[in-house]
């Protein structure tokens, strides 16, 4: 039987800069508002968000769920045609 590392597993993004680190629990800085008037509906930021927060609204639209989502802003870097921006919460 292979024994488990005990270590603290750390994040490669956030060890390069490129990500913060976020703990379960903790709000996050900005959340991912859409465009709906650009929006094609391609489903892109559904498909690459890490946590499921991303999901179709009934109109075909997306939205994120504030609960789930850590303000990662994968699903507004994977957007092909620049309709999610990341908004701080007032």
């Amino acid at each position: 039987m292979k024994e488990v590392s005990t270590e603290k597993i750390s994040c490669s993004a956030v060890a390069k800069g490129i990500a913060e680190p976020f703990s379960l629990g903790a709000r996050p800085k900005a959340l991912p508002v859409w465009d709906t008037d650009r929006c094609t509906r391609c489903a892109l930021c559904n498909i690459y968000c890490p946590h499921g927060a991303v999901y179709r609204r009934p109109d075909s639209f997306f939205e994120a769920k504030r609960d789930l989502c850590t303000g990662c802003g994968i699903c507004h870097r994977e957007c092909w045609f620049g309709v999610i921006s990341m908004a701080e919460e007032a």
